[in-house]
């Protein structure tokens, strides 16, 4: 048999009290920290007062909910392109574990089991998702849904930056086997050749336009990716074109002709390549090139920037200006073996 109290408390949300008095029963709400809050005798009308409360009506405070509100902010409108795309594929994983849960309930253990357990196939890409989840919460607590972000209190996956660049031999066996081959292959293998003699990410120069190429002034012109703030768009890296490069950009003139194409990497519709075409291109010209023995070892086409950082230093004695934080530049695309020093 049920005591009377367990009676009373059938059918109430959590923080519910129901006290017995001589009119009938009341009800209150205790608030976490703060005093209770009475409800009345009406416990319909009390249940309603408190899903008003906690907003549980509706999906307020939940991850799904403060997803869709992040999007609308003006942080969200000053991310790049790619930044945006990364969140977007980050939310997939992350709203099927929390998009119900409030960001009020999420606690430290509930996020370090997410990345140690739930995500531990993908260690890296958690600590993304980690990261997109803190940016959630963070904006729960300007919201007043939340009052501590338990992301903070969570160490992250540990993450080794790339010790390995395109071995030498490989990369000229590999873009001289794609030069053979001739028109779209070829363009993609130009390509490659132009990311190691520049140090250019994809996105700075797979939209490069001849008018940037100037060949007199003997230099090239592309704007910085990865700027922030007021820098955003302002940074020029100016290229100097060494015996090299001018050799490169002679076959690909030869290639343009006469036609008016004003990309210097063309599409075979004189298009310039979007991201994902090219890595997805990419990505089959190298899997291709491991099949038929044509290279030994696969490497990214993000190894290229890497591969000229270390060539740079290994023919010039300094690592090349590549990221606003030098530190950067030296922890993560300095993949030297050898330390050349002096002695006294």
């Amino acid at each position: 048999m049920k005591r009377t109290k367990n009676i009373l408390r059938d059918g109430l949300l959590p923080r519910m009290e129901a006290i017995q008095r001589k009119k009938g029963i009341s009800y209150r709400y205790h608030v976490p920290g703060g005093k209770p809050i009475g409800l009345g005798m009406d416990k319909v009308a009390a249940i309603r007062k408190v899903l008003d409360i906690i907003g549980a009506a509706g999906d307020t405070g939940t991850i799904g909910k403060l997803w869709e509100e992040f999007k609308e902010t003006d942080r969200w409108k000053r991310y790049a392109p790619d930044t945006r795309k990364d969140y977007e594929q980050c939310s997939g994983p992350l709203l099927l574990r929390f998009k119900d849960a409030r960001a009020s309930d999420i606690e430290a253990p509930d996020v370090a089991r997410y990345l140690r357990k739930e995500r531990k196939d993908a260690p890296v890409r958690a600590n993304r998702e980690v990261a997109l989840l803190s940016n959630l919460i963070g904006l729960a607590i300007e919201f007043g849904q939340a009052k501590t972000n338990p992301c903070r209190e969570v160490r992250r996956n540990e993450e080794q930056p790339r010790t390995e660049t395109a071995d030498p031999a490989d990369f000229k066996a590999f873009t001289d086997w794609l030069a053979a081959q001739g028109g779209q292959r070829a363009m993609v293998g130009m390509a490659a050749e132009y990311a190691a003699l520049a140090g250019n990410r994809k996105i700075e120069f797979l939209d490069l336009s001849w008018p940037q190429v100037d060949r007199k002034a003997g230099h090239i012109r592309v704007k910085r990716a990865k700027q922030r703030g007021k820098k955003r768009g302002e940074v020029i890296e100016q290229i100097e074109i060494t015996p090299p490069l001018a050799a490169l950009l002679d076959r690909l003139e030869a290639i343009r002709g006469d036609k008016e194409c004003l990309y210097v990497f063309t599409t075979k519709f004189g298009t310039h390549y979007t991201r994902d075409g090219f890595k997805g291109f990419w990505g089959k010209l190298l899997n291709e090139a491991i099949e038929e023995k044509v290279i030994v070892q696969r490497f990214t086409f993000h190894d290229l920037r890497a591969y000229y950082a270390t060539q740079h230093k290994s023919e010039r004695g300094a690592l090349p200006d590549l990221h606003a934080n030098p530190a950067t530049t030296a922890r993560v695309y300095d993949r030297n073996k050898i330390v050349k020093r002096k002695a006294l």
